[in-house]
């Protein structure tokens, strides 16, 4: 029961958020995701929690790549190429670690990646 409530709490939270709000909600989720199976790397559960973050992740940084392909994305051109070039070493570490998950270690540099975006997306953007 438990576990509905906080379903219901997490999509009325996603009603009222910014959309930076929103994706810094998002990258943090990812990153936990990622976190918790480095905790119980030799959890028997590990594959699953594995497989499971890694889904996540990917259909984050999917999201994203097609947002920012798209024409009218308001980012200034070398922005987005930037976070383009970025999610695509994302996509590499992440296949990476599902051909080869014998080093829990590989998961830290796509921790930090979303938790410092989400960080930033979470202070006030500078005005002109």
């Amino acid at each position: 029961m438990s576990t509905q409530y906080a379903a219901i709490y997490e999509q009325q939270s996603k009603d009222f958020m910014s959309p930076r709000e929103l994706e810094a909600s998002v990258l943090s989720k990812a990153a936990l995701k990622l976190k918790n199976c480095q905790d119980k790397w030799d959890s028997p559960e590990r594959e699953k929690m594995l497989d499971e973050a890694i889904r996540y992740n990917q259909k984050v940084w999917s999201f994203f790549q097609s947002e920012l392909s798209m024409p009218d994305n308001p980012l200034p051109k070398n922005m987005r190429e930037d976070i383009l070039n970025l999610s695509l070493f994302i996509d590499k570490r992440l296949f990476e670690v599902m051909a080869y998950p014998q080093d829990p270690a590989k998961l830290d540099i796509v921790i930090n990646i979303n938790l410092n975006i989400a960080a930033g997306l979470r202070t006030a953007p500078s005005g002109p």
